[in-house]
């Protein structure tokens, strides 16, 4: 397997992870910036937004931190997600993902964020955006 090292970026803001039935429209809170996730299939329809959009009520896991890998990621790269997730695995620390076109998403729980972000970085990737110290330097970066 190919080994990646890559840079990594914290969205700002706190996410949710929204279930409806597959049947409904698309709710108007769904929409806005800086990340909005929508994904239909036959058993549900997911949005993942800022969480202060999503209405009491509607069943949704709160207090997700987004981090961007660094892109646009090449269609022929093999093993992004295995560099970032086996680290955060062993780890402990549980991920949600989300890819697009040109990158990936990796979402984990707020209470996550610091043991995740110091995995990511003994793993050789670079972590930009976290106000803790190890997360913005390369865990074999002597300073």
């Amino acid at each position: 397997m190919e080994r990646h090292a890559l840079t990594l970026e914290l969205v700002a803001g706190r996410y949710a992870v929204a279930r409806l039935d597959p049947g409904e429209r698309l709710p108007d809170w769904a929409g806005g910036r800086p990340f909005v996730s929508i994904t239909w299939t036959d058993a549900e329809l997911s949005v993942v937004c800022p969480q202060e959009a999503v209405p009491p009520g509607v069943q949704a896991e709160r207090g997700w931190c987004c981090l961007r890998v660094a892109g646009p990621l090449g269609f022929g790269m093999t093993g992004i997600l295995a560099s970032l997730a086996g680290p955060l695995a062993s780890s402990g620390v549980s991920i949600f993902v989300v890819s697009t076109y040109d990158t990936d998403y990796l979402m984990l729980q707020e209470r996550d964020l610091d043991r995740g972000v110091d995995a990511l970085a003994r793993a050789g990737h670079t972590v930009t955006g976290h106000s803790r110290g190890s997360a913005s330097v390369r865990a074999n970066d002597p300073t």
